[in-house]
């Protein structure tokens, strides 16, 4: 069927390598490039063989458009599927644009210097992708992306239109240390670490960090804390699904990690201002990832499960209706599976499929796109085939 370049060689571009050599049907050929070209080495000797797609490796400073642009070149893939960093989502999309390649991540730019996150500089590349007549499309992991598609298929099918959304990311997983992030620390501790915010009424409405706080009974988990936080996917899905009165964002955290977060920010290791330190400037941030666990380790000491999805409230034939529609993922059966834990597991397995829509043509539309703007039945298909079957219900527990 065609050719993918994967750009990035950490957690979930390993889970999303995986999926795309498990679906050869779709990907004949993928090429793997990192900054690491051992880490991409490495992988492809795992996997080379297991089924008939052709992997090949290559380095590549995603930060380097010109990089890029040689690498998309010699390669030609059909999309470029971005599991890099936030921060090189620019960089990327530029280099699609030179090469009239299509593109594809799983998280919004954000400037590596403020630790804003929000999608005005991808969605200001409209008009330029629109033109080179090819698609982008953005947030094709789970929160965003699962988010996106779940809220365009409850409006396809369930409402006539929904009022108000709350987005529920529970991971109630275990790993065993005092405290660690299962993603990319930087990332993780920035965004939770960053003012809340919700959409009502047409704007937003800014809570401080962990103000606003709901105890939720998660199916096949229990009852958890969870914390409402600014998310990404609340600015796109305000502006495209109609009707709406309030978007809002919750995820679980436990009372160690919120202690172990408040003693570091106390102390400064959550800043990302530089400091000097004998004699080089370093940012307190990055150097706290440099001394966590490596999320790509925690795979084989994690139990539990996630629990990721979205609860609508809305109108049907004139009438008010509710209906949840979640994934439930188990950290050690996607461990057995592809050596990640789940919250790997549940933004590479959307990253590929966004890939493959892209790829098949199921989605095709020039210029730039959020998930929920293409049709949601043939991604809602594949998160079932694909390994992250979805559940419904009709009579869900409310956030207050």
């Amino acid at each position: 069927m065609g050719k993918c370049l994967i750009i990035g060689c950490g957690g979930v571009a390993s889970v999303a390598i995986h999926k795309c050599v498990q679906n050869s049907e779709v990907f004949d050929e993928i090429m793997i490039a990192s900054r690491t070209k051992s880490k991409c080495d490495a992988l492809k000797d795992k996997l080379e063989g297991t089924s008939s797609t052709k992997i090949s490796t290559a380095q590549v400073n995603a930060d380097n458009t010109d990089e890029l642009i040689a690498l998309i070149n010699e390669f030609r893939p059909d999309v470029v599927l971005n599991l890099a960093l936030p921060y090189q989502d620019l960089t990327i999309m530029d280099a699609c644009l030179a090469t009239k390649t299509h593109y594809v991540d799983t998280a919004n730019y954000e400037p590596e210097d403020t630790a804003k996150f929000e999608y005005k500089w991808q969605w200001e590349y409209r008009d330029r992708f629109k033109e080179a007549g090819i698609t982008a499309l953005l947030g094709s992991g789970f929160d965003p992306g699962v988010t996106g598609v779940f809220s365009a298929y409850a409006l396809k099918h369930e409402f006539d239109e929904i009022n108000y959304i709350d987005i529920l990311d529970c991971n109630a997983g275990d790993h065993g240390y005092p405290f660690a992030t299962n993603f990319n620390p930087e990332i993780n501790i920035r965004e939770v670490s960053a003012n809340g915010s919700y959409w009502e009424d047409g704007h937003w409405v800014e809570t401080k960090p962990m103000e606003i706080k709901r105890v939720y009974n998660f199916p096949e988990i229990g009852k958890r804390d969870m914390y409402l936080l600014h998310h990404e996917e609340i600015e796109s899905l305000a502006l495209n699904i109609p009707g709406i009165k309030r978007i809002r964002f919750f995820m679980t955290f436990g009372e160690s990690y919120l202690t172990h977060l408040r003693c570091l920010e106390n102390v400064g290791m959550t800043s990302i201002e530089p400091i000097e330190f004998e004699g080089k400037k370093i940012v307190p941030l990055q150097f706290l990832k440099a001394v966590l666990p490596d999320p790509a380790s925690l795979g084989p000491r994690t139990v539990g499960k996630t629990n990721i999805g979205c609860i609508f409230r809305g109108k049907k034939d004139g009438k008010d209706k509710t209906y949840y529609l979640y994934n439930v993922c188990d950290h050690q059966e996607c461990y057995r599976e592809v050596g990640s834990q789940a919250v790997s597991y549940t933004t590479g397995v959307p990253a590929m499929i966004g890939a493959m829509m892209i790829m098949t043509g199921k989605w095709n539309k020039p210029g730039v796109y959020n998930i929920e703007e293409f049709d949601p039945d043939p991604f809602m298909e594949a998160l079932n085939k694909w390994g992250l079957p979805w559940q419904e219900s009709r009579d869900p527990e409310p956030v207050d």
